[in-house]
């Protein structure tokens, strides 16, 4: 086995500079930390739910094998850090990933985690176990894993199929925490257990979700924190009064809105930052008539991408296709290579003449739209959007009415593909192509909502997979990225920025350029008042 320690030095030696040039204010323990949710989610599963507010509340409350590190914006290979393992190790023909592990940590509720756990959980994940879950929204990560195996109680190893480089990235991500093997999956829907420097307190559904201080957290003096809130407000213009008001010390909101905090409150520390989320059209492409290819093509062209940029963001958003875009995004495609992509002509009238022809053809036009709703979930940045796309898709005769759908309602929706048209939002694992593709467009997988499927590109997912040259992942990926645009798999409208404020107190949060969610470990974070 070959030890691959080259994470774990660069940051030990980057640690090591800071600490020698600038020393850090002294850290002060106690108080909580008052965070905004923008919904109420199901459960507090963390390997059903698929939101960010289930993920960002939960993963204080996890451990990870490895995770990125908290404090690096950019979520890379580079910057994976352990954390229940103490290091990892690959054999030479790449096939097997070794983690050793911590010894002397606690589930919350006292138990010993062991190697056992690990393997408990990646057996669950993969629909070996006995236990199951009720939704599996990630399987599709873990299909080229043959199984997992353990070596006494500190030593578990990943077996694949073949090679499969960016494994790792898919195991630092927020979503893939660590269950206990002692608790049925059932009851951590609500009673999550796990390893974390926060427990669980309290769930009040569409009021708050509470954490406090785990005491006996591996690490000695962690988390700062005395506990968490996270309080549900929906509207964004309510959440920036609160914050405003001082009853808040986090939000998420608007670009507009920012405006409005930052003349109120001009020592609020603000971030605008894309995060990786994508809003994108979803088409059924098993209900007539979208299961014509020119009906979804022609639904493609009607796009005008930088005018949903300019309306929701007033310009800060960027264009883009399945991996987050340039440079925030790892694989991105350059700008001259995406406008060559079916669609992303920026010639938009051109596009739309063109899509009116086809719809013609089809039978439809101004004196005969296709008339039908479009579904979205009901909180801002579903809803903003769906109205432009709305609006958007009258140019090609397609006069739509807005089906709004309660959070706990919609992602069983898509499940069943229980609509003709929507507005999604997809992101925020992991910025790599083996989530974003085998999630999203392999065929049969959960999150796959519109059907797609290509058993031949299915092929060039697993090629590209297995290679670990950078540069030529990325040239196998851009081929993906036109075949998926030629065949409009799940048509990219548009990468939205989003604003985030914090309160001058809150100390040592390092929000993330390409996650929304893998920042949120929290043991670090601590108030100066």
């Amino acid at each position: 086995m070959r030890q691959d320690l080259r994470t774990v030095t660069a940051a030990a030696t980057l640690l090591a500079a800071m600490s020698a040039t600038d020393p850090a204010p002294a850290q002060k323990s106690g108080g909580t930390l008052r965070v905004h949710a923008l919904d109420s989610p199901p459960s507090l599963s963390m390997h059903e739910e698929v939101d960010a507010v289930p993920a960002r509340a939960l993963m204080g409350v996890f451990n990870n094998l490895v995770v990125f590190d908290q404090h690096i914006k950019q979520n890379s290979l580079h910057s994976i850090v352990p954390d229940l393992a103490t290091g990892w190790s690959w054999s030479e023909d790449e096939t097997q990933l070794t983690f050793a592990l911590r010894e002397g940590v606690k589930w919350h509720d006292g138990r010993p985690f062991t190697a056992k756990d690990v393997k408990c959980t990646w057996d669950l994940l993969t629909g070996k176990s006995s236990e199951k879950l009720r939704l599996n929204p990630r399987k599709a990560w873990y299909r080229n894993l043959a199984e997992v195996t353990t070596n006494g109680d500190y030593e578990v190893s990943f077996h694949f199929q073949r090679p499969q480089p960016a494994f790792i990235a898919l195991l630092a991500s927020a979503y893939s925490v660590v269950y206990p093997c002692h608790i049925p999956p059932g009851e951590m829907r609500q009673h999550p257990i796990g390893t974390g420097p926060f427990k669980l307190a309290e769930f009040k559904p569409n009021e708050r979700i509470t954490m406090t201080r785990n005491p006996d957290y591996r690490k000695p003096g962690r988390p700062y924190l005395d506990g968490i809130e996270f309080t549900i407000i929906r509207d964004v213009s309510t959440a920036a009064l609160a914050f405003v008001a001082g009853k808040v010390d986090w939000i998420a909101t608007t670009i507009p809105v920012l405006r409005d905090v930052k003349s109120q409150k001009p020592d609020a520390i603000c971030e605008v930052t894309p995060g990786g989320i994508s809003r994108n059209l979803i088409v059924n492409r098993d209900a007539p008539p979208f299961d014509n290819a020119d009906m979804r093509r022609a639904m493609a062209l009607s796009l005008d991408r930088k005018a949903f940029i300019d309306i929701i963001s007033e310009g800060q958003g960027d264009i883009g296709g399945v991996m987050q875009p340039l440079p925030e995004g790892l694989w991105g495609m350059p700008p001259d290579v995406q406008k060559t992509l079916p669609g992303y002509d920026p010639d938009v009238q051109k596009n739309r003449t063109e899509a009116r022809d086809m719809m013609h053809k089809l039978g439809y036009g101004p004196d005969k739209p296709l008339a039908l709703k479009i579904s979205t979930r009901n909180i801002p940045p579903f809803r903003d959007p769906a109205v432009i796309l709305i609006d958007q898709l009258k140019e090609v005769f397609i006069d739509g009415e807005l089906d709004i759908v309660e959070t706990a309602l919609w992602y069983p929706k898509m499940y069943r593909k229980d609509y003709k048209i929507g507005l999604n939002l997809t992101g925020g694992g992991v910025d790599d192509p083996d989530q974003q593709l085998y999630e999203n467009y392999s065929c049969g997988a959960p999150r796959n909502y519109t059907g797609y499927c290509d058993p031949e590109l299915e092929k060039l997912f697993d090629r590209q997979s297995a290679e670990a040259e950078e540069g030529m992942r990325k040239k196998l990926v851009w081929e993906i990225e036109r075949k998926l645009a030629e065949d409009g798999a799940r048509p990219i409208i548009f990468y939205n920025r989003f604003a985030y404020c914090w309160q001058p107190q809150v100390k040592d949060w390092t929000m993330m350029v390409n996650s929304i969610i893998n920042n949120w470990r929290m043991e670090d974070v601590w108030l100066d008042k």
